[in-house]
């Protein structure tokens, strides 16, 4: 099958998804709509990365803590109010906007790659 929004395997392997691990979260109220801030560890070689995620429906901030998340690390930094955002945390959008959070099965190394 193919159209406009069908990508080559070349192009999906420039999407660089690594894990990491939620170190802080906090309210965001400085953004537009709610969410929070994060910083994520991705392990030595990519480090801690800062985000902001619209995932309040679902997470407490107390409970993001210590979880494993997958997330884009090679999107150039982009300014969300306050912040430089440096990652993009993924997760599955309901029809509701309700975020569910994409995460490893069982505990994994930071900074693996997925693909």
């Amino acid at each position: 099958m193919s159209d406009d929004k069908s990508l080559s395997w070349g192009e999906f392997m420039k999407v660089e998804m690594r894990v990491g691990t939620i170190l802080t979260a906090e309210v965001f109220a400085e953004a537009r709509k709610p969410a929070y801030k994060m910083t994520i560890d991705f392990g030595e070689k990519i480090g801690i990365r800062k985000t902001s995620a619209q995932i309040t429906d679902l997470y407490e901030p107390s409970t993001l803590i210590g979880r494993q998340v997958i997330a884009v690390v090679n999107f150039p930094p982009k300014q969300i109010a306050n912040i430089m955002s440096e990652c993009l945390v993924l997760g599955g959008v309901a029809d509701d906007g309700v975020v569910t959070l994409l995460a490893p099965e069982r505990p994994i190394e930071n900074g693996i790659r997925i693909g």
